[in-house]
């Protein structure tokens, strides 16, 4: 019986590994988020409950091993409604940063590669975004538009995108006046071939830090939203509107609130240690000359 041949992995991969850093204090809070976003989005698996099934018959029930984390004023039962929670603030936030982190690092590139007046009509588009408070962006859309999540995932990109363009435009300026980058230009690169195979390559370690604390961000501003009911609307679950459902039963139902209060919280501060510890770390990836 022949041995099975090794699997080949091509060149590209091989090096692409060799070059990945990971700093070993994300591994606990990467286990933790990993584990929360997995929950959530096998939720239908996991759990065969209706989140938003009334029970009138079992209403304020402590937590137990029925119900894990208790059932809320209407009896349905709270961990479900996290699980099912989870998947749509994770989604928002994972759409909204994928949005903003693409259009801000796209226009903090070519701002900081043309200059001029481009750059200049840029930065005063993103102090503009500055200036503009989120939630009253989320109140002139949803009163616009009507409430869904299309339209939360448009405010928070437009609230986000500015923070990534600004950041990745400063590190941008510095690169272009380096060698290769004049050497590319000599040669007659396009403005696209310059910002694509040498600017973009050498910013990639700040956008990816940028990405991770913008996941705790956009999952807490979602959150913020749909306390406010300005996010997701009943009788869809969100971590916010659930802490807002139990607000009125601290005193003798304190887990409506509390235990999604402290998932969303595990959430938010895992994906602010991750970017953390990538941004105080070693780089993520060597940087490509």
């Amino acid at each position: 019986m022949k041995t099975p041949a090794p699997i080949s992995w091509p060149a590209p991969a091989i090096a692409w590994v060799r070059r990945l850093r990971t700093p070993r204090r994300i591994l606990l809070p990467a286990a933790i988020f990993a584990l929360i976003a997995c929950a959530s989005l096998l939720a239908p698996w996991l759990s065969q409950v209706d989140p938003n099934a009334i029970d009138l018959a079992a209403t304020f029930q402590p937590p137990s091993a029925q119900h894990w984390f208790g059932t809320d004023q209407m009896g349905r039962d709270v961990f479900v409604r996290t699980l099912h929670g989870g998947r749509i603030s994770l989604f928002i936030a994972f759409c909204a940063v994928a949005l903003a982190g693409v259009s801000g690092a796209l226009a903090g590139i070519l701002s900081a590669y043309l200059g001029g007046r481009f750059d200049g009509a840029m930065m005063r588009l993103v102090d503009a975004q500055y200036a503009l408070p989120p939630v009253f962006l989320a109140m002139l859309i949803v009163g616009v538009f009507g409430p869904s999540i299309t339209n939360i995932i448009v405010v928070v990109t437009l609230a986000n995108w500015g923070r990534f363009a600004r950041i990745i435009r400063a590190e941008a300026l510095s690169l272009r006046e380096r060698d290769f980058v004049l050497v590319a230009r000599l040669v007659g690169a396009s403005p696209w071939h310059v910002a694509w195979r040498h600017l973009l390559p050498n910013v990639r370690n700040t956008f990816i830090v940028l990405l991770t604390l913008d996941v705790g961000l956009i999952v807490f501003m979602e959150a913020a939203l749909s306390f406010l009911g300005l996010g997701v609307q009943p009788p869809d679950p969100s971590w916010g509107s659930m802490i807002a459902d139990g607000r009125n039963h601290l005193e003798n139902a304190w887990w409506i609130s509390a235990l999604p209060g402290l998932v969303l919280m595990a959430t938010v501060l895992c994906a602010n240690l991750i970017g953390e510890a990538f941004q105080d770390g070693k780089p993520l990836m060597a940087r490509r000359a």
